[in-house]
């Protein structure tokens, strides 16, 4: 029994951490995913498209004219957002952008962490519309 409780005991934060690595792979995945299907339905069902992004919340919501359209993401047990990039002087609440048919993109990013102190950004490119992520070294 001895033997088994050391062994659980010992391996117990490497499981932990691959465990808050896959939640980390999953959020920016899930994000980027969200970023890019509000591009797109921007542009191809040709409606305005408003994107609240609520750090406090920990969630991401889509809206839009199209009657019962809304989307919805909140990151998942031990994933923080961290920081929505650019940053805006005296930014208290939720950030809301709007993506217009026919416009560009803005050139925001999402930055999440994790316990373990990994940190990763989705940004959504400017220029091409489609969302891309990168590792972040805190400083």
């Amino acid at each position: 029994m001895t033997i088994i409780g050391l062994v659980a005991g010992l391996s117990f934060p490497a499981v932990s951490a691959g465990v808050d690595s896959v939640r980390m792979r999953s959020a920016t995945d899930s994000v980027s995913s969200m970023l890019n299907g509000a591009a797109n339905r921007a542009e191809r069902h040709q409606v305005a498209v408003e994107i609240v992004i609520s750090p406090k919340e920990n969630r991401i919501a889509l809206y839009s004219s199209e009657p019962g359209f809304t989307r919805e993401l909140t990151m998942p047990a031990g994933i923080t957002m961290e920081a929505v990039l650019p940053p805006e002087p005296e930014e208290e609440g939720p950030r809301h952008l709007l993506l217009m048919p026919g416009s560009s993109v803005p050139g925001i990013g999402i930055q999440l962490g994790n316990r373990h102190g990994a940190h990763r950004l989705v940004r959504l490119d400017p220029m091409t519309g489609f969302p891309r992520v990168e590792s972040v070294n805190p400083q």
